[in-house]
């Protein structure tokens, strides 16, 4: 990462951290340091926090283990502590010199809550707050750059599936289109991602876990799945119809093919994410499936595979250029067969613009 584009984000959340009244954001999260300073190392069960002060101020208290990376990270200000050593000591002199005793200090949201107790030990009369709305201010605006990087994840999924599609048969087990997926990813440059391949009936479970079900003749078949490229992710999901497609799961595919693009149709800057989590939940429900519907119609994508902005019904946030999101509606019919049709979109100055190629408006059968 470029000096001035750490410079900007940390100067960036500085102004958001004055504004909001807090007086310190501490990071643990590889991805919150890595946006911020390019810093992806995990702590594990070790002390680690990046914090950055409403003056812009950066201080990394780290193990030593870590340090050599820390520096090449660029970060000047590095506090390190052997393993033996007291780490909170080097929190205790940073609450010294900031005045953060009785301050308001903003955390990762995923930080370990050993972690926020250790810290809360430490300075009993501060207040913690969770970080994540402050951090998201920045994150959820993509700059061009970030865009490119979403652009080439993309595409790396989209050849993917041009790839395996037309190789998958009945007699295959949903695990061994699961590696190919993933391996027709990392032939192509895409970093580890995530990949659900849900058969038959357990196509209705949006979160199944890839398994050894075995792929059978007239099975709807859903392929989840995406990479990463430099830390940004891709997220696509195509719904295909194994050896021939019957009459119900053409239908029914055709209900979320056109929810889907209902929901891009809204998708541009100035409309909420509830309109267009309604325009897309509109055609299901009218359709009389609306209670198969059970999740929001999409989520925010960078350098965390799900962050704002959020596809939800109800939400006022408000679009603008440079938000990234998913449009993923679904139908799940329990024991029986679920359809999911997802493309990540950026919205532009004056639409939106897919990160992946168009999905077939009508079943695609394989096999």
């Amino acid at each position: 990462m470029a000096s001035s584009v750490k410079k900007h984000r940390i100067e960036q959340l500085a102004r958001v951290l004055e504004e909001s009244g807090i007086d310190c954001f501490v990071a643990q999260d590889p991805i919150s340091m890595g946006y911020l300073h390019g810093f992806h190392e995990h702590g594990g069960e070790r002390f680690m926090a990046l914090c950055i002060n409403s003056s812009a101020e950066i201080r990394m208290i780290c193990p030593a283990l870590s340090l050599s990376q820390v520096k090449r990270a660029g970060i000047e200000d590095a506090r390190p502590w052997k393993d033996g050593e007291d780490p909170l000591a080097q929190f205790e002199q940073l609450s010294d010199e900031w005045n953060l005793k009785s301050a308001i200090l903003a955390v990762d949201s995923n930080m370990p809550a050993r972690m926020l107790l250790q810290m809360q030990s430490v300075l009993p009369a501060a207040l913690f707050k969770s970080g994540e709305t402050y951090l998201a201010q920045l994150m959820r605006v993509k700059s061009d750059a970030e865009v490119e990087l979403l652009r080439r994840a993309g595409r790396i999924a989209d050849d993917a599936f041009d790839a395996v599609h037309p190789l998958i048969r009945a007699g295959m087990t949903e695990r061994q289109v699961d590696k190919m997926l993933v391996d027709a990813m990392a032939e192509r440059g895409g970093g580890p991602g995530f990949c659900i391949v849900a058969t038959g009936a357990n196509s209705a479970e949006p979160h199944h876990l890839s398994d050894d079900t075995v792929l059978k003749d007239g099975d709807v078949l859903i392929l989840d799945f995406g990479c990463n490229v430099e830390g940004y992710q891709s997220d696509i999901t195509r719904t295909v119809a194994v050896g021939h497609a019957s009459d119900k799961a053409k239908q029914v595919y055709d209900i979320v093919f056109r929810s889907h693009m209902a929901g891009r149709a809204q998708s541009k800057p100035g409309v909420t994410c509830g309109s267009v989590d309604a325009a897309a939940r509109n055609v299901i429900e009218d359709a009389g499936y609306g209670e198969f519907f059970p999740h929001r119609t999409g989520h925010g994508l960078g350098m965390n595979g799900h962050e704002e902005p959020f596809i939800i019904g109800g939400s006022e946030v408000v679009l603008v250029p440079g938000n990234c999101f998913s449009i993923e509606p679904g139908i799940y019919l329990a024991g029986e067969l679920g359809v999911r049709v997802e493309n990540i979109v950026v919205a532009t100055e004056t639409g939106h613009e897919s990160m992946n190629r168009e999905p077939s408006p009508t079943l695609l059968v394989v096999g």
